[in-house]
């Protein structure tokens, strides 16, 4: 009798949900996709901000209206820090550029904590650093400041890809191309004849 949203990929897929006393967990095979707080009323709606975040990059004019910006708004998780980034993006940049700049920042909290994002928005504000860049490289100056003088920090793993936050498309789609030609092992092969033993000689 209540809605609650699944991340856009899934849209069309028939997904498992476990319904406890006070949460909602839905699992997309054996991987959670969603948790949410479940609604005591009927007719409600539970929507989560990140869910759309794809989506709404196509279409960023679709954000300023959106329900789960509300209740995203309502929880605290987009601050008004948010909004007077957001407000100085759209002033810089356009409504559309300014929003989808936004919408790149929004997509940083899947890899930096909430509290540090928040911390390099206001930092990236005060010395008007208007890009989805200066926001990441200002809330790992945070996190690197609450690990301490005394804490050496934690080296990246090399089998998970999901502690590094990925370059924005807008600054990928202006990256120049990679004209090095590829790798090759020919000289390699050289030593091996090299070491070779004739085997034709007694």
């Amino acid at each position: 009798m209540n809605r609650y949203s699944v991340p856009v990929r899934l849209i069309g897929r028939t997904v498992r949900v476990m319904l406890h006393v006070s949460e909602l967990v839905v699992y997309d095979g054996r991987e959670e996709v969603a948790r949410h707080e479940r609604l005591i009323a009927r007719n409600g709606s539970r929507l989560e901000l990140d869910h759309y975040l794809e989506a709404l990059i196509r279409k960023p004019g679709a954000l300023p209206g959106a329900t789960a910006l509300d209740q995203a708004r309502a929880a605290g998780r987009f601050t008004p820090m948010h909004d007077a980034w957001w407000e100085a993006a759209v002033k810089a940049h356009g409504e559309c550029d300014g929003t989808r700049a936004l919408i790149e920042v929004l997509l940083l909290s899947r890899h930096l904590p909430h509290e540090h994002l928040v911390t390099g928005l206001a930092a990236a504000l005060k010395t008007g650093a208007l890009t989805a860049d200066a926001i990441a490289l200002e809330a790992r100056k945070a996190a690197d400041a609450d690990t301490g003088p005394e804490e050496p920090p934690q080296r990246p793993s090399t089998t998970s890809q999901s502690a590094i936050a990925p370059l924005p498309a807008a600054v990928r789609a202006n990256l120049p191309p990679d004209k090095r030609p590829l790798p090759s092992v020919a000289p390699y092969d050289q030593l091996l004849r090299l070491r070779r033993p004739d085997r034709t000689t007694p």
